[in-house]
This record gives C-alpha cells, sequence and structure tokens, in this order.
C-alpha cells in the first residue's frame, strides 16, 4: 500500500493514470500531452510500472501501457474507513430515523383524533 501511496504522490502520475483509465497509450502519446521532458514521463511510467499500478504491453514494435486498477483496491479499502460511517454512526443514524418516525406517527395519530392526544 506504501509504494502505491507514494506512485500516486506525484500530480503527473497521477495525471497518467486517469488517461490510462479508459485507453492504453504509448510512452509517446503521453509524453506528448505534458509539457515536462520525455526522460521526465519515463520516469514517471517507471514508477507506476514497479508499483503495479501500469504494465506494459507489447504489439508488434509498440508498448502501450494500461492501467492496473486492482492494486488501487487496498488503498481505497483503507480511506474508506474515513469516508463510510462507522458502526455507531450507523446505530445513530437509525436511532434518528426511528425517533422521526415516532414524532410523524404521534403527529399523524393527535391530527386525526385530537382529543386522544398523549401527553407522554
Amino acid at each position: 500500500m506504501d509504494e502505491v501511496a507514494g506512485a500516486i504522490a506525484d500530480p503527473v502520475r497521477r495525471e497518467i493514470l486517469l488517461m490510462l483509465r479508459n485507453e492504453r497509450l504509448t510512452a509517446g502519446e503521453i509524453a506528448g500531452r505534458f509539457t515536462i521532458s520525455r526522460p521526465a514521463v519515463s520516469r514517471h511510467l517507471r514508477v507506476l510500472r514497479e508499483s503495479g499500478l501500469i504494465h506494459d504491453e507489447l504489439v508488434g514494435r509498440r508498448r502501450f501501457y494500461v492501467l492496473d486498477a486492482e492494486r488501487l483496491s487496498e488503498l481505497a479499502e483503507w480511506l474508506a474507513l474515513f469516508t463510510r460511517p462507522s458502526g455507531w454512526e450507523r446505530r445513530l443514524d437509525a436511532l434518528e430515523t426511528e425517533v422521526y418516525r415516532t414524532r410523524r406517527e404521534r403527529r399523524e395519530r393527535d391530527t386525526a383524533d385530537p382529543g386522544k392526544r398523549n401527553t407522554a
């Protein structure tokens, strides 16, 4: 997970991952979309390859880079610990829903039969 987190820490590498999300590209096609040098793009591709986030496929004489998003799953699961509700939050949400439902039912009952108001 640390290797993946380190690889995506750089904005250029994150942009490369976004490029590869929907299509496979050659190093030249990737480099053509940046103002940085081709050797710099090559270094970024190496970091992404070594972290397992991308792999290359040789097709004829062309080398295409392909995203391997599976490597992001462990990091995504860890990050989700901070974004999804905990057990207590879910229980409190359920309690809040029950309180609102009970209040609504009392209002409806009291509106339907004003003479039988419950003072409890």
